[in-house]
């Protein structure tokens, strides 16, 4: 098959999956698993975090019958107050409202801590969490740098608790049924995976000097990153745009198909390589991250790109002009392995389909699960005490959000280059090319002049994926960039201090 056919096979699969599972995208949680019960004492549930995603840790374990919402915890006080209520009026028991996590972390009688917060404080409130006996369940990213979240895996063996990622797509059966399809050699050798997150992100609006919204202890939400003026004219959510807080989309909605992608080339460290390019293009705001950035990750022969578009965008297949095309603001998120023998396309939460080299689709079913599964597994791991239960043990969230903070390194040391020289620079290697190509043309369709606001070409970073620290050239500049400065009284303990 020439370059050509398959770029516009490849880019045709993604709509053929979709329409072969009949969807491209499934909200998770949209199958409700019946209650559970257990010959066990019920456990005692307390929830940090509950404006956002919180919203559905305290639905998963809640409709359990063996798991209790003892507490529902979060800085902003209006917020918390009325979950608490919303829980005790649902389930039919007292549920308490804490505006302070430690105090939760006191508090003996609970059983698990689960970790719905914004990305800077993920780590810090696991480790507590570890440290106090409880068992944890934290959203992905684990981490907001490489460092803390390997510090997070230490204390989970070190306190020998039960630790899961939030990274629900590994306890979808479809998923784990494609997933043992590529590593079964079923496409062949796999050495080329690539993930997408075609996501619209519209402009957060002007960077400004905004107030602390009332009800928030300012202090508590700021945490280990720094109590700075808030610069946002959206407090909640909006801080995932920006550097102190978030990770931009890569550690946001990419992080479950970066976790597929490596999951799926069998990667177990953070690889030897990786570069990333992109902008923060098409608007001015208050954002920093980017919305258009491509990630290459080397590991050996086996490559790992990841493209990230925030800007309107009909998907990937119709990029070329094919005549069915998406909605016109659709989101497409999903994965494509490329093996010597087929394909696997992946475009939903729950799974996808296999094609031959030739675009056939194949009769195989790789599709199907329970949104309910992943909270379901966590506490079959509770039970167990066993981490090899764990669908999203803490260390494959750790290598996977640790994936993601390195395009950001690689990007952030990063400086403008023109799309000519980026192009001479990515030359080469044709599907580096073809993807600088593909992602140029997106952005000029879209109205970006690239001579005006030009793409920052990242640093071409070596690394030593097992001790997790940058080598050669530019590791001087890049290795502070895999932990932070904490604010006192909010400092993530080195190993030694566990």
């Amino acid at each position: 098959m020439s370059n050509q056919s398959r770029r516009e096979f490849l880019e045709n699969s993604m709509l053929a999956a979709s329409a072969a599972i009949g969807t491209s995208f499934v909200p998770l949680g949209a199958f409700a698993a019946p209650g559970s019960s257990s010959p066990n004492e019920r456990l005692r549930v307390a929830v940090l975090g509950v404006n956002g995603r919180g919203k559905s840790h305290i639905g998963g374990f809640g409709r359990r019958k063996d798991c209790e919402i003892a507490v529902v915890c979060d800085p902003d006080e209006s917020v918390g107050g009325k979950r608490a209520e919303e829980v005790s009026k649902k389930y039919g028991y007292k549920c308490a409202f804490e505006q302070d996590l430690r105090k939760v972390m006191d508090d003996k009688s609970i059983d698990i801590v689960t970790i719905a917060t914004p990305n800077h404080w993920h780590s810090l409130a696991g480790i507590w969490a570890l440290q106090a006996g409880k068992d944890v369940y934290v959203e992905k990213p684990v981490s907001h740098n490489v460092s803390e979240g390997r510090r997070l895996v230490q204390a989970a063996r070190k306190y020998k608790r039960i630790c899961q990622a939030g990274t629900q797509c590994r306890s979808m059966q479809g998923m784990r049924d494609a997933i043992a399809y590529v590593h079964d050699g079923k496409i062949g050798k796999v050495n080329l995976a690539r993930g997408l997150c075609y996501k619209r992100r519209n402009s957060i609006g002007p960077k400004g000097s905004y107030d602390v919204p009332a009800g928030v202890d300012y202090n508590l939400w700021a945490g280990p990153a720094p109590d700075s003026t808030i610069t946002r004219g959206r407090f909640h959510y909006d801080w995932h745009w920006q550097w102190e807080y978030g990770n931009g989309d890569m550690g946001n909605q990419g992080i479950h198909q970066m976790d597929l992608a490596r999951w799926g080339l069998q990667i177990d460290d953070l690889g030897d390589g990786v570069l990333s390019y992109g902008g923060r293009l098409g608007y001015v705001d208050a954002g920093e991250t980017a919305n258009t950035q491509i990630n290459i990750h080397t590991s050996g022969e086996k490559t790992l790109v990841f493209e990230t578009r925030g800007l309107e965008t009909p998907s990937y297949i119709a990029s070329r002009g094919w005549k069915e095309q998406p909605k016109k603001n659709s989101n497409e998120v999903g994965l494509i392995f490329e093996g010597s023998d087929g394909y696997v396309v992946i475009a939903s939460y729950m799974g996808g389909a296999a094609f031959d080299l030739d675009g056939k689709k194949r009769d195989v079913n790789l599709f199907g699960g329970d949104g309910n599964a992943h909270w379901n597994n966590f506490i079959d791991g509770v039970r167990s005490r066993k981490i090899e239960d764990l669908n999203g043990e803490v260390l494959e969230g750790h290598l996977s959000s640790a994936f993601c903070h390195l395009g950001n390194i690689s990007y952030r040391l990063g400086a403008p280059m023109s799309a000519k020289a980026i192009e001479r620079k990515l030359d080469g290697s044709d599907e580096a090319v073809e993807t600088f190509q593909r992602t140029a043309r997106h952005l000029i369709d879209r109205g970006v002049d690239l001579e005006e606001t030009p793409l920052t070409f990242g640093a071409d970073l070596k690394l030593d994926g097992k001790a997790e620290v940058f080598t050669g050239a530019g590791a001087k500049q890049a290795n502070p960039a895999l932990t932070r400065n904490y604010r006192k009284g909010f400092v993530v303990p080195s190993e030694q201090n566990l």
